[in-house]
């Protein structure tokens, strides 16, 4: 029972992710390192091994984009911000998973949890 539950919200997450990244990125620029801890605090990704393929993709497709700064310890490091097609992106994003969360706990809410 666990494996599944498991599957369905990895499943879940893989759709969201993008979403999430961008929203994290619109109150603010985020390092690589500091977004990858961020979202794996919420259970949201497994790490940079993954996240890192996703920005080089969301900045492929002009939803965001890098600078390099110099961080607290005198290293540079890339950050990552949200562009003005991310901010668009989001915004649809959070219209459309309104609608379909209601949805679905329209169709859900009424479930106990048993059987059909």
């Amino acid at each position: 029972m666990f494996e599944q539950r498991e599957k369905i919200a990895t499943n879940i997450r893989k759709g969201v992710l993008e979403y999430c990244v961008l929203g994290s990125l619109s109150s603010g620029d985020k390092y690589g390192l500091e977004l990858a801890e961020q979202l794996t605090e919420l259970n949201l990704t497994a790490g940079e091994g993954s996240l890192y393929p996703l920005l080089a993709r969301m900045k492929a497709a002009g939803l965001v984009e890098t600078q390099w700064h110099e961080g607290g310890t005198g290293r540079k490091r890339k950050y990552y911000s949200i562009t003005a097609h991310g901010h668009q992106m989001l915004n649809e994003f959070r219209a459309v998973w309104t609608e379909i969360a209601g949805q679905v706990e329209q169709i859900l809410g009424g479930q106990n949890g048993e059987g059909s």
